[in-house]
């Protein structure tokens, strides 16, 4: 604005995500009676940039009491890609003990060791406890030899590492290759979440005695496999990290961010630890077996207890097919129902084969599951990308109940430039830790009383499908996954709570704003 007095903060908010870099200052000169705004170019810049196209914010005024305008001008030449912005360290709040810093400040050493403590904690989580519950009850129903429970407890903990090394690798892998993924990338797809949904589905059946394993194999394979526990022990392994994805325990974030932000060798140690540190549990438990001696003998009541753990399952069934209708639509959801109708019906008429039925019922069977396939494909083809955290700047919305709105860096950086400090729950309605703190913590009225009357902004970062901008705030703050939430103060370093989120935590932080 040529001859303008005082502007006060200029800021420029593009319209089109990928453009400006949001993470680097604007900076503002004084060229004669002009002002120069230096805007730095995103280091991922899609094309071609010809025009800019967004809203231009002043401190203070642009000239005639207005002070924001829009803009639509060419730019002359070509525009390249900006350099790739150093990753700042995120100070810490420790103000819940559960290692809520930023990974960037962590050596390996400590890394690690927060690894092995938030993959013991994994255990307790919701999504992976039905599966540790499953195994222990491995131990009442075969009362085998230490060296027997042992070899199983070695052959389940190189499954659980082995499938987080893997997973690690992956991702970092990816990471390399230019995607912006994090812990939980697989659940952002929705055939992956259907996947998920049968397989549970199906443990849960098995459970309630719909039918055995062994029944669904042929006779030779079951009987190796049976005779092989070992294998079924990895096995179990492999299948608690996949239920274990979702979940982000307490000292978590900050050892895989700093896992994802350093070399493979880095990446390897930390998921090599995290494994370590969920197996851990069910080896002490084979190495010290005395415990089994204080449960009854075997009986109706193993039985009874094998049934009721198989509606955890099928309460994560119910979860995944929310997580599939939140990232999909109604239609998606009711093609996976249909198919886990037709799963349970072939399950269930292979029984009636096995049990001396006719071969009719064995193809009835296997027509179900064709059927079941048919009516799953196109969840296959079900795109994972969304842009739907990009959002036009608007004037800030105070805090109140449902004030929460939706999050772009650009809404945050407006709303700094005018004075207001902004929450940012980054979060996926596949995290159930997300979900137990939103319904917790962040709903509490007292919570939500004390946002407003501090005059905070509540912005929401949903990832439950991917989200390249998301991906580029969070590893920026140093993690690589959800839950974070951070306090964005004018002026001053964003402030990270702790992963798993306490009322007395967010209420101290908010008083020390």
């Amino acid at each position: 604005p040529a001859g303008a007095a005082a502007t006060g903060a200029l800021r420029y908010f593009p319209y089109g995500e990928r453009e400006i870099e949001p993470s680097v200052p604007q900076r503002l000169a004084r060229d004669g009676a002009d002002y120069v705004l230096l805007l730095p170019v995103a280091n991922d810049l899609a094309g071609p940039l010809p025009k800019l196209a967004g809203v231009l914010t002043a401190g203070e005024s642009l000239g005639g009491g207005v002070s924001a305008a829009v803009l639509d001008v060419a730019v002359d030449g070509s525009v390249v890609a900006g350099p790739k912005p150093a990753l700042a360290a995120a100070p810490k709040l420790d103000l819940g003990g559960t290692g809520g810093g930023s990974g960037a400040g962590l050596g390996w050493v400590l890394a690690s060791l927060f690894a092995f403590v938030g993959g013991m904690l994994l255990n307790l989580m919701p999504c992976v406890f039905p599966v540790l519950s499953i195994k222990v009850l491995g131990f009442a129903t075969h009362h085998d030899r230490p060296a027997t429970l042992r070899r199983e407890a070695l052959a389940y903990s190189a499954g659980v590492v082995l499938t987080f090394v893997g997973l690690g690798l992956a991702l970092f892998a990816l990471r390399a290759a230019g995607e912006h993924l994090g812990w939980g990338f697989q659940l952002q797809s929705p055939a992956v979440v259907s996947a998920l949904a049968a397989l549970f589905f199906v443990l849960a059946l098995n459970l309630s005695g719909v039918f055995e394993f062994g029944q669904l194999a042929p006779t030779g394979l079951a009987g190796w496999t049976a005779s092989n526990r070992a294998l079924d022990a990895f096995g179990s392994g492999v299948i608690a990290v996949v239920v274990a994805s979702p979940c982000t325990a307490p000292f978590m974030g900050a050892a895989l961010g700093f896992a994802l932000a350093g070399s493979a060798w880095t990446t390897l140690v930390v998921f090599t630890a995290l494994g370590l540190g969920m197996a851990a549990p069910y080896v002490l438990l084979a190495w010290f077996p005395g415990w089994r001696r204080r449960l009854p003998r075997s009986g109706r009541w193993l039985a009874r207890f094998k049934q009721v753990l198989a509606f955890p399952l099928y309460a994560t069934v119910i979860w995944l097919v929310w997580v599939l209708g939140a990232q999909t639509d109604n239609d998606s959801v009711v093609r996976l129902l249909g198919a886990l109708l037709a799963v349970g019906f072939a399950a269930w008429a292979w029984r009636v084969a096995r049990e001396g039925g006719s071969r009719a019922w064995g193809i009835t069977a296997l027509a179900a599951l064709a059927v079941a396939a048919i009516v799953a494909a196109p969840l296959a083809g079900t795109d994972g990308e969304t842009g739907a955290s990009a959002a036009t700047p608007t004037a800030a919305t105070p805090a109140t109940a449902e004030a929460w709105a939706p999050y772009s860096p650009a809404r945050v950086a407006e709303l700094n430039a005018n004075g207001r400090t902004v929450f940012v729950d980054f979060t996926a309605a596949w995290c159930v830790t997300c979900q137990v703190n939103k319904r917790l913590v962040l709903n509490d009225p007292e919570i939500r009383a004390a946002f407003a009357g501090r005059g905070v902004t509540l912005l929401r970062a949903d990832w439950t499908r991917r989200d390249a901008a998301i991906a580029q705030v969070l590893t920026s703050l140093g993690r690589s996954g959800v839950p974070v939430y951070v306090f964005y103060r004018p002026g001053r370093e964003p402030l990270l709570l702790p992963e798993v989120l306490q009322r007395r935590t967010v209420l101290d932080a908010l008083a020390a704003l």
